[in-house]
């Protein structure tokens, strides 16, 4: 059982919920309604949680944690599927959504080349050059830790948070997060050499977590971080509106979210963090431009990275080097960029450290990446060569095409095309459901006259896909203008009777 927004829409005849990879029996995320929660000392959190848990609930099920800076809620577990609809069903409750495991998002393989490439245009030198190097930057490493005692960091890094009781305290037992953290910001083998470092564990000894874990990490970062900063996220898992929601609020307390993209070499669409539009999102290269085979792409891809064969800084000893490969590599590149910019631009908001990554990344440099934003990092961060149309500004751009042009019924629309084949074909648009924040959700149909075709609009409930609006009139051409709250949307073009191609303009 699963409350989460699928990332494949369903048709309009089945929706069903989402099917999560690993969820995890029995523990539950529980989203307060917004309002609903007025405690402010973690003290008060936990009594509200548990007083609603006990009146939902059996006497075994227990609160495991609260959250009450980038997400309003709490994580509970032994809880059965019926309590947790129980609570769904609460008033002060927008959604509770299954607890599910993450993991990091790294391959093995074997060279520091990854600095070098992105201080230049194109090709190698043997060199990196930079005139910035992160000074009075915060990087927040939510990870398997960090071994804060390693020789590259020299006595910048510093074990913040760590989600787990098992004495780790923040010091990575498994490699990754100080890999991460040595690309972020180690003297040797990092972008921002003088970046302080903070361990955010989120991530045990095997390289793996739960969504609620993550989620703890998050609040903790937006609760207590200190400006000018940055948060690396070289994780991922399934989709999670909970987790979305806790970057999203993240990023609107002041800090840019760098996440990779994955691993599965398919749609970053279909994972969080990868898909939360606000953060910006990192696909892997190889030293020859092309991308990583591994590499997820896509829309949600914005910028991309070396994350094949790099050489950091490792946990066995304080001066261990290990090569590895993944999207994991490729984002702390962006991360450390990212702070150079800040070193510049301390008061710069998220927004802007996007953009400003983005407008003057390489264009055009890398091939195999499909339809993603051909936009390669440079870490020179002068505005030469800048990025080209296929960026994204940091606003949580849908993935559709660009609209405008011809008799469109809408100027700034975003344009959508297919075909239905006969009476109760149905198609899902955009590619997937999509988030949107309060508002109108509009949208125009027009199919073929000799046919009648109907639209619908879907809105995620936290359960499943509830029907919001609909427009099925006798022909082909429909509309809607519905005014609704955030949340996560889809379009369903059906036909009534008779077969042909559609056009759906979503304002």
């Amino acid at each position: 059982m699963s409350t989460t927004p699928p990332a494949d829409a369903p048709s309009a005849t089945e929706l069903p919920t989402e099917q999560v990879s690993t969820p995890i029996d029995g523990q539950f995320i529980v989203v307060y309604e917004d309002g609903a929660v007025t405690a402010k000392s973690e003290a008060a959190r936990v009594a509200q949680a548990e007083a609603l848990l006990s009146a939902k609930s059996s006497s075994n099920a227990e609160v495991r944690s609260t959250y009450g800076h980038a997400l309003s809620g709490f994580s509970a577990t032994n809880v059965t599927e019926a309590e947790a609809e129980a609570l769904a069903a609460h008033p002060d409750v927008a959604y509770v959504e299954q607890d599910q495991t993450v993991h990091a998002v790294d391959t093995q393989s074997n060279a520091p080349w990854g600095l070098d490439r992105v201080d230049q245009r194109s090709g190698l030198d043997d060199t990196y050059t930079y005139n910035a190097s992160g000074n009075g930057v915060n990087a927040y490493i939510l990870d398997t830790g960090i071994n804060t005692s390693h020789n590259d960091f020299g006595g910048r890094a510093v074990a913040s948070f760590d989600a787990f009781n098992d004495g780790q305290n923040g010091q990575d037992c498994n490699g990754h997060g100080t890999h991460v953290a040595g690309t972020v910001g180690g003297s040797t083998y990092g972008i921002a050499k003088d970046a302080t470092l903070h361990a955010v564990r989120v991530l045990d000894c095997g390289g793996g977590g739960t969504m609620s874990g993550v989620i703890d990490g998050v609040d903790w970062v937006a609760a207590n971080h200190q400006p000018p900063a940055v948060a690396n996220m070289s994780l991922g898992g399934g989709a999670s509106s909970a987790l979305d929601t806790a970057v999203e609020n993240a990023i609107n307390d002041g800090i840019l979210v760098v996440a990779a993209a994955g691993n599965d070499n398919t749609d970053a669409c279909t994972a969080s963090p990868a898909r939360v539009g606000d953060a910006l999102t990192v696909g892997s290269t190889t030293s020859s431009d092309q991308r990583s085979s591994f590499s997820n792409y896509g829309s949600c891809v914005d910028i991309w990275a070396p994350g094949s064969d790099i050489a950091s800084a490792w946990y066995t000893s304080d001066t261990a080097v290990n090569t590895i490969s993944g999207t994991s590599m490729a984002s702390p590149h962006a991360a450390g960029v990212a702070a150079l910019y800040l070193e510049s631009n301390p008061s710069a908001s998220p927004a802007s450290v996007f953009s400003g990554l983005t407008d003057t990344a390489t264009s055009g440099a890398l091939s195999g990446i499909g339809s993603s934003p051909n936009l390669l990092l440079y870490s020179g961060l002068d505005g030469s060569g800048g990025g080209d149309d296929g960026g994204n500004d940091g606003g949580g751009d849908d993935g559709g095409n660009d609209g405008g042009g011809g008799d469109t019924p809408c100027s700034s629309c975003a344009t959508y095309s297919g075909s239905l084949s006969g009476s109760g074909d149905t198609a899902n648009e955009p590619n997937g459901s999509y988030y949107a924040g309060d508002g109108s959700e509009t949208a125009y149909l027009e199919g073929p006259s000799s046919a009648d075709f109907d639209l619908y609009l879907y809105r995620w409930n936290g359960w499943n896909w509830s029907e919001v609006d609909s427009s099925t009139s006798a022909s082909s051409s429909e509309s809607i203008d519905y005014s609704g709250s955030s949340g996560y949307y889809l379009w369903v073009v059906e036909s009534y009777s008779g077969s042909g191609s559609y056009t759906l303009y979503i304002e």
